[in-house]
């Protein structure tokens, strides 16, 4: 029989590995640096108001066609067939499969972008955004029909990137995103003026041909040959879209998901909508730069070890992955709470009022939870993928949509109902009949807990209560498929992974003590609220007290990854037990 260790990550791949998720990271963190730039631009101009409301609310059908047709279900069944003719040097028959998925997807994007620009103004006021009035719908309408058009174009480019991964070729792929950002910044500076919120549109049309044409030359140093022809009856063909199926299925649930935060938002009156959307957008950067960035890398890595057979190789790498996130993650989310309301008054430099960014940070501080339970499952997930089993995911995240539906609608409930104020007024209520027997200060002292519940509840709903939802649909799943993931594969490595997370929970209190005790220097300094320069560096400062204490604590703490992953990275270091 043959041993399992022969199969054990050496220390050239698993130095590969490491380098590969800093190149992707840094890639994303450039296409982020842009994005930050559009958002000061867009968030000085339309604030959190209705035009903002109306794009942000356009682009949900459009980015859920292309993420359920032409992006993330491709991933999991175009590569490892495309890979499999690659690696067998069929490249003949590989190309007529590429040729015939790609003319199919972009059949049926064509087709369901016709439909959506036809029925536009219906998806906004039924499904999308019930909430908005007519003039918010039809300005939303004529939004979304400009973002199906660059619709179209990434559901050829999608399939463009699993090409070139299909042929470890990763440079161009990583590139094609900051080009996006690119178009979309180009919207916000130059196109606004004439055009106003449509220019952002018109900026992410730009961007989707950038996003297509950086990745030409790469097609064409790899010989791509493309035909006319569907294909339909090939077997190869229907086997990547039997292999969708689930998929496509489970990103349909994200979808409804989706739906349902946009449809209950736009209930909350003139911003919600917009609010929900900058906490997201805040949130996703450093989900986008840990999360992504690692399950992009370690897919192949558990797909390889799967076919394989090599179960403690697989075990080993899947948790190598999540103790990374967790020790980038817990501090990361930390900060976005302790830093939060700096880099809001940063973000939006006075377009925002009071209101609007307590709004923001509401519903950032629950993101921030998410950021976590997201995340670890950009890996747990892939390790379903990987096995070949798109069923489970699909099972477990149908039934996460239903704890969302229950968890989303009882906040909603209680924000509709004012659930809150009805507490504080029975307790008032209460508090009198006590005081009736001269209890002055128990009175006092209960009004003043009335206050703070009522506080605390109005934090769980409105914008944050969505925020909170959310993040809770990412930890129930995250749950299940762990509990499954580890019959399956006879453990998952939880001691490792329990110890790494307590000593990552200590180090990140470590780091909060430092961050406040800094903050409150510079408080005294006068640097609170001091204008945008200030502002920024009092971000920066913070960040960077943040990192060094996490950093020395973490060390001291035991965290061993900390101190091998330099050496991992510039091919210095032995592989991470």
């Amino acid at each position: 029989m043959t041993s399992d260790a022969q199969y054990a990550p050496s220390t050239a791949s698993t130095q590969s590995m490491a380098r590969n998720t800093i190149i992707l990271m840094v890639a994303f963190a450039t296409a982020k640096a842009i994005s930050l730039v559009q958002t000061f631009i867009i968030a000085s101009v339309f604030g959190v108001g209705d035009e903002w409301d109306a794009f942000v609310t356009a682009n949900r059908i459009p980015e859920q066609i292309v993420l359920l047709i032409g992006g993330g279900a491709l991933s999991y069944a175009f590569i490892p067939v495309f890979s499999g003719f690659l690696a067998r040097g069929d490249r003949d028959y590989a190309w007529r499969l590429a040729s015939s998925v790609i003319n199919t997807v972009f059949t049926v994007t064509l087709l369901l972008s016709v439909l959506g620009f036809v029925l536009a103004p219906w998806l906004v006021e039924t499904i999308v955004a019930p909430g908005f009035d007519a003039d918010k719908v039809d300005q939303t309408a004529r939004l979304m029909r400009i973002l199906l058009i660059s619709t179209l174009v990434f559901s050829v480019s999608g399939i463009f990137q699993g090409i070139l991964h299909s042929h470890n070729h990763f440079l161009l792929p990583a590139l094609a995103p900051i080009l996006f950002d690119v178009g979309i910044l180009f919207g916000a500076a130059f196109l606004i003026g004439p055009f106003g919120v449509y220019g952002i549109a018109w900026g992410a049309v730009l961007g989707s041909l950038m996003h297509l044409g950086i990745q030409i030359p790469g097609l064409v140093h790899y010989r791509m040959r493309w035909a006319p022809r569907l294909g339909w009856r090939d077997p190869a063909l229907r086997r990547v879209i039997v292999l969708m199926i689930p998929r496509v299925a489970g990103l349909g649930v994200l979808t409804f998901n989706t739906l349902v935060f946009n449809n209950v938002a736009s209930r909350m009156g003139s911003g919600a909508v917009s609010a929900f959307d900058w906490g997201y957008r805040l949130m996703n950067i450093p989900e986008t730069l840990i999360g992504s960035a690692m399950g992009f890398v370690i897919f192949p890595t558990l797909a390889a070890f799967s076919e394989l057979g090599a179960g403690d190789s697989k075990r080993h790498a899947m948790s190598g992955a999540v103790r990374f996130i967790l020790i980038a993650t817990i501090p990361a989310a930390a900060g976005l709470i302790l830093i939060g309301k700096p880099m809001i008054s940063l973000l939006e430099r006075g377009a925002f009022d009071a209101e609007d960014s307590v709004l923001v940070y509401g519903a950032l501080r629950f993101f921030a939870l998410g950021l976590i339970f997201q995340s670890i499952h950009e890996v747990i997930a892939r390790s379903f993928y990987a096995d070949k089993d798109t069923l489970t995911p699909l099972w477990i995240s149908i039934i996460a949509a239903v704890a969302n539906v229950v968890i989303v609608g009882g906040l909603y409930m209680a924000y509709v109902y004012q659930f809150d104020d009805t507490v504080r007024a029975a307790l008032t209520a209460w508090g009198e009949q006590y005081a009736s027997g001269d209890y002055s200060a128990a009175q006092q002292a209960l009004a003043a807990a009335s206050v703070k519940l009522n506080d605390l509840l109005a934090g769980v709903t409105g914008v944050g209560g969505l925020a909170l939802g959310y993040s809770a649909t990412f930890l129930i799943e995250l749950i299940l498929l762990l509990v499954i993931l580890r019959r399956r594969w006879y453990g998952i490595d939880e001691r490792a992974l329990g110890v790494t997370a307590l000593r990552t929970v200590a180090a990140t209190a470590v780091m909060a003590a430092a961050v406040l005790a800094a903050d409150a220097v510079m408080g005294a300094l006068g640097w609170h609220d001091a204008g945008t320069i200030r502002t920024a560096l009092r971000v920066l400062a913070l960040a960077g007290v943040g990192a060094v204490a996490f950093t020395v604590a973490g060390i001291v703490a035991g965290l061993r990854e900390i101190r091998a992953l330099p050496g991992m990275v510039l091919r210095r270091s032995a592989a991470l037990p």
